[in-house]
């Protein structure tokens, strides 16, 4: 393979919730793939859509950069959360100075918040059975 139509491919991995997205990202025109399919095709509301490809926004990327997403685990939700903390991830290997630009908008800290597990002798984490005093 002839060394010009190599581009500089970045990864970046990000978690959110129980998924794991796995960011490729490289100098383009804006394709964004999640998984096979488009963004706005894979993730069922706009607002996800939005919300994963943040990033780029912030930092004015959108239309230069190609990403490419793997993401598995969870739901839309933790997955448009997980590709966003990628993608951050990804552009900050690319090029360091975009750091404090992202690091404002709060995209490089990972989202700590994960789900509280069910206790025994209760339906679920907090919620209790009925009470009967007869």
């Amino acid at each position: 393979m002839s060394t010009d139509t190599v581009t500089n491919i970045f990864t970046g991995t990000g978690r959110r919730k129980t998924s794991t997205a796995r960011v490729r990202i490289s100098e383009g025109t804006g394709k964004l793939t999640c998984n096979g399919r488009d963004f706005e095709d894979y993730f069922s509301h706009e607002n996800f859509a939005k919300q994963a490809y943040a990033p780029l926004l912030t930092v004015e990327l959108r239309d230069k950069i190609d990403v490419t997403v793997n993401v598995a685990g969870g739901g839309v939700a933790g997955q448009a959360g997980a590709v966003a903390h990628g993608i951050a991830r990804a552009l900050q290997k690319m090029n360091a100075e975009l750091r404090p630009a992202l690091k404002k908008a709060g995209h490089i800290t990972r989202d700590p918040r994960e789900r509280e597990r069910k206790k025994p002798g209760q339906p679920g984490a907090r919620k209790r059975f009925q009470f009967s005093k007869r």
